[in-house]
């Protein structure tokens, strides 16, 4: 099953730069509740696995999919480059932040990022309807290191990478979808090698009484098998990159986000 929506978290990963998040964190969550229960080491600590897992996940999932996108010529790095550096640096602070917090509070933070991110895609314009020419403006220096720290700290915090904030972010400075997911890619590798670090090192005794095989609060069995089948998803979806249309790839995108939130509130 893992592998399974592993493959799917690698098609979501090249099409969309959802760095798998969105994906591994909802089903591992149920997964783990299902298998351990609600009411063991393991399952006290689900949220805190799921998220640490994904973020795993993303180190690999990201990396391919941002070899593809380079190769397919949709990345623009002038617009990334001054951007890694604050994230990675963000990312670190928002994975201490979570192994600190209570892991119920990290669900409900996801639920609520994701309706916020829902509600602002829908109601202010940029997103939706692309009109502006497919390069996107560049950030001023200010504005793109407090902003991509941000990015870093929320994206670590939750384990879903930086498309959910720098997909609405570069589409509403002109890109079209297919650059704007693209440019998301190599931004979520930073959050991922930062806050796979964190969730390992700060993590290493309290996961000390999970069961199964653990390095931190990482789950090595689920990573292994996540990325076995986004192994898969990365090469399936790489013939799509740049032929979506960009209103349906736009409707996908935010369809998806609907898709995880309704997965975590009806736990």
């Amino acid at each position: 099953m893992l592998a399974g929506f592993g493959c799917l978290a690698g098609v979501t990963t090249v099409l969309f730069g959802f760095g798998g998040g969105f994906v591994v964190v909802p089903l591992l969550y149920r997964a783990l509740i299902a298998e351990y229960g609600a009411d063991s080491a393991t399952g006290q600590a689900a949220m805190h696995i799921a998220v640490a897992t994904s973020t795993c996940v993303m180190i690999v999932s990201a990396m391919l999919a941002t070899r593809r996108h380079q190769r397919a010529g949709t990345l623009d790095w002038a617009q990334v480059r001054p951007l890694l550096r604050p994230i990675g640096a963000g990312a670190v602070v928002g994975a201490a932040a979570a192994v600190a917090a209570d892991g119920e509070f990290v669900r409900w933070a996801f639920i609520a990022y994701l309706g916020a991110t829902i509600l602002d895609c829908v109601f202010r314009p940029g997103f939706l309807a692309h009109t502006a020419p497919a390069v996107a403006r560049p950030l001023s220096g200010k504005v793109a290191t407090f902003g991509s720290f941000v990015i870093g700290l929320i994206a670590a915090f939750l384990g879903v990478g930086g498309s959910v904030m720098t997909v609405p972010l570069m589409r509403r400075r002109g890109a079209a979808m297919t650059h704007a997911t693209a440019m998301a890619n190599p931004l979520s590798l930073p959050v991922a090698l930062a806050g796979t670090a964190t969730y390992m090192g700060l993590a290493w005794n309290s996961a000390s009484s999970l069961e199964g095989w653990h390095i931190g609060y990482v789950d090595m069995p689920a990573f292994a098998a996540l990325v076995a089948g986004s192994l898969v998803g990365v090469r399936a979806a790489a013939p799509l990159i740049g032929r979506i249309p960009d209103r349906i790839h736009t409707w996908v995108y935010l369809g998806l986000l609907v898709a995880v939130l309704a997965g975590m509130v009806l736990r």
